[in-house]
C-alpha cells in the first residue's frame, strides 16, 4: 500500500454510508494517531445526528467540525449539515457555505480536493457507498497528489453509483470490502 507517513484519512459516503462507517469507526482506538475527516450527505434541513450516534459507539473522539479549528490526531470530524468541510494547508479546518457541488453541501469532492492540496502523498482517501458521483473528482485529486485511494467494492456497496464513478475517475484506486477498509484504516495507526 504505502510505507510513507499518513497524516489524515478522509472518508466520503452517501446512501448506506452510516452502516458502512459503523463497521470502521468503532474499531479505532482512543489513541489513534491520525485525524479522520468525513463527509456524509445529510439533508440540509435536518440536525446532524451522526456525531451523537458515533460518539456512543466509538472509543476515538468524534465531533462536528468547526470553522478554523486546528485538526488534531485521534479525532473524527464530521462535516456539519449544509456546510462544505475543507482541510487547510496550515493544519486547520474550514467550513464554507459556497454553492452546492454535485447537488451536495457538504460535498465529498470539496473535502477530498482540499485535503489532497493540504496533505499530498500523506493522505488516504476512501469512497464508500453512495447513489451519485460526488467524490469521484476528489479521489482523482488524491491519486494525482500521490495519496492512497481506496474505494468500497461497488458489487458489495449498498449503493454502487458513487464507488463505480470513483473507480472510473481513479482507476488505480484499491478496491476493498468494508471489512478490509476497516482493517487498513486501523493499521495506519499501528505502522
Amino acid at each position: 500500500m504505502t510505507d510513507q507517513a499518513t497524516r489524515a484519512v478522509v472518508i466520503g459516503a452517501s446512501a448506506g454510508g452510516v452502516q458502512a462507517l459503523l463497521q470502521i469507526l468503532p474499531l479505532l482506538p482512543a489513541s489513534y494517531p491520525l485525524a479522520v475527516l468525513i463527509v456524509v450527505h445529510v439533508p440540509p434541513d435536518r440536525d446532524n445526528a451522526l456525531v451523537s450516534l458515533f460518539q456512543a459507539r466509538c472509543q476515538i473522539e468524534v465531533r462536528e467540525a468547526e470553522d478554523k479549528e486546528p485538526m488534531l490526531p485521534g479525532v473524527v470530524y464530521f462535516a456539519p449539515s449544509d456546510y462544505h468541510l475543507l482541510a487547510e494547508n496550515d493544519g486547520t479546518l474550514s467550513l464554507s457555505s459556497d454553492e452546492l457541488v454535485n447537488h451536495s453541501r457538504p460535498s465529498i469532492d470539496v473535502l477530498l480536493e482540499s485535503s489532497a492540496d493540504a496533505f499530498g502523498s500523506e493522505l488516504v482517501g476512501v469512497i464508500l457507498t453512495g447513489a451519485n458521483d460526488d467524490g469521484a473528482r476528489g479521489l482523482q485529486a488524491v491519486v494525482e497528489a500521490g495519496g492512497v485511494a481506496i474505494v468500497e467494492n461497488p458489487a458489495e456497496a449498498y449503493a454502487s453509483a458513487m464507488p463505480a464513478a470513483s473507480l472510473r475517475a481513479a482507476p488505480s484506486a484499491q478496491v476493498m470490502k468494508v471489512a478490509a477498509i476497516a482493517s487498513y484504516v486501523l493499521s495506519l495507526g499501528t505502522s
